[in-house]
């Protein structure tokens, strides 16, 4: 059974969250690792631009200064987007990482965007599993000693929702990693919910769908990656996903790369459960929190941390005014939120095919700091 060790939100003078934190990581192990002359990449999400949902940079600020202190070499980290954002370049990515505080005077450390310049930089790591038999991986988070992982706990509309799994697996990958993984889930377009808004053209970066000659949207799936960029800015529900088991496909896929990500290396694990938005921080937005906010985990084990997470907020209340349309707070306890949120896709069938794998465990024990 791992172990899995949480923090709640309660404060007081002189135990800060910050103070927390750095409690939690040292309870759940973190002091077992030799980070003396290493190269530690922090993988994270810094959050696109008009999104207030990521996690505070002061939070990488207090890590980071935990890990200089045991003689690591560490680097706030993340490969580029697979669509078309302020994030899909090293250049565009860096200023959008400074925007949201991921800057010197925030975080003592460099920011570097793990696949380079233009998406292209990457090492083909072997794994020879069931879906991918290599993992595309950028070059500087594979060719670090030591990853951490620092998660936004949040739902996503294709993987049900993005923790510790989908931090490392999809958001370590390459452009050419991430088409991989998206590979099983070209969208297609209901055309008669479809107001030629045109949205959906303006955002695809892979100049896959226009508007034919009744100014409907179209899909040209020779040009299609799959990435989901159509689905998650059409506000009419046109753009949809095929749900067939291709969610499930790009969850065992996430699985897989992550196995890639921390081969053969030390690895430790920290799950915000805050903020929990209905969707993922590559929107340049943030819907209202679903739930109100829990606390902070961490563990060695990415499958129980995601697990733990995805439980508490199961047995958690939740918010009114929300996408879930709540009328009275305490509504929806012991539900399964991301399921009513995003119905078509099944988390837990991603985190049993990780626990196949052998990445981590669904058993765990829950221990209160």
């Amino acid at each position: 059974m791992s172990k899995v060790y949480f923090t709640d939100m309660r404060t007081k003078p002189g135990r800060n969250l910050l103070d927390k934190l750095e409690i939690l990581i040292k309870k759940a192990g973190i002091e077992q690792i030799d980070f003396k002359d290493k190269f530690t990449a922090i993988k994270i999400h810094f959050g696109e631009p008009g999104n207030l949902s990521y996690i505070r940079a002061n939070y990488a600020g207090k890590l980071v200064k935990y890990l200089l202190t045991k003689q690591a070499k560490p680097f706030l980290t993340d490969s580029n987007t697979l669509y078309l954002g302020k994030r899909s370049n090293a250049i565009d990515h860096i200023e959008s990482a400074f925007e949201n505080g991921f800057n010197p005077i925030a975080v003592p450390c460099p920011v570097i965007i793990a696949d380079g310049l233009k998406a292209i930089d990457y090492k083909e790591i072997p794994i020879d599993l069931k879906y991918c038999k290599t993992a595309k991986i950028g070059a500087a988070i594979a060719e670090a000693d030591i990853v951490i992982s620092m998660n936004h706990f949040k739902g996503h509309e294709q993987a049900g929702f993005g923790g510790a799994l989908k931090n490392l697996g999809m958001g370590s990958a390459s452009r050419t990693g991430k088409l991989e993984l998206h590979s099983s889930s070209q969208p297609i377009v209901d055309t008669s919910l479809c107001t030629s808004c045109g949205q959906c053209v303006k955002y695809c970066a892979s100049d896959a769908i226009h508007l034919n000659v009744d100014k409907k949207a179209k899909i040209d799936y020779a040009q299609c990656v799959g990435c989901g960029q159509c689905v998650a800015v059409c506000q009419f529900d046109a753009a949809q996903p095929v749900w067939d088991n291709s969610a499930d496909i790009m969850n065992y896929k996430i699985a897989e790369y992550t196995t890639a990500v921390i081969k053969d290396k030390p690895n430790f694990h920290i799950n915000f459960i805050i903020d929990v938005s209905p969707d993922c921080d590559c929107w340049n937005c943030n819907d209202a929190a679903i739930v109100p906010n829990i606390g902070i985990a961490a563990s060695f084990d990415p499958v129980a941390l995601d697990k733990a997470s995805a439980d508490m907020i199961t047995q958690s209340g939740a918010n009114i005014h929300t996408v879930l349309e709540t009328r009275q707070y305490g509504e929806l306890q012991n539900v399964d939120k991301f399921k009513l949120i995003h119905p078509n896709t099944d988390w837990l069938a991603g985190l049993k095919y990780a626990e196949e794998i052998g990445l981590g465990s669904l058993d765990y024990e829950l221990i209160k700091v």
